[in-house]
């Protein structure tokens, strides 16, 4: 399952990105992973979590952030949930490409049943409708 929180910057989605990580980690029956473009919430994070600051990678694009993702998948047989702070800041802001690593992002979640959650800054009137899709 995909999950996205939308919102403009500032709109409180990290706060809740973090709860619902910090609740995750106590119900999992596997690892969850918490990856961000930096460590700022690094105190914020149950330390049973497996948290990754992605700048320290060099991200440029979606498939080099799926890329990413699958590495962190084949090096971990048990995750059970990965929540993803500040999508879009991850490839530079860039929209270009973010359906099409949606779907193959759904795609890993099927096929290792993993859930996945990400906070995206994007204005929820103005978001396409496949963003929308995986709204809560």
């Amino acid at each position: 399952m995909i999950q996205l929180l939308i919102g403009k910057k500032g709109t409180g989605k990290t706060k809740v990105l973090i709860e619902n990580v910090n609740e995750a980690s106590k119900n999992a029956d596997g690892n969850v992973v918490f990856i961000s473009n930096n460590s700022a919430n690094m105190y914020d994070i149950t330390s049973k979590v497996r948290m990754t600051n992605v700048a320290e990678f060099d991200i440029t694009s979606w498939n080099e952030f799926l890329g990413f993702i699958c590495g962190i998948i084949s090096g971990n047989f048990d995750i059970t949930n990965i929540f993803v702070d500040g999508t879009l800041k991850i490839v530079k802001n860039s929209l270009d490409g973010f359906e099409e690593f949606l779907g193959k992002l759904e795609e890993l979640s099927k096929k290792f049943d993993i859930n996945f959650e990400l906070s995206v800054s994007v204005d929820a009137d103005e978001a396409p409708a496949y963003i929308k899709k995986y709204v809560k």
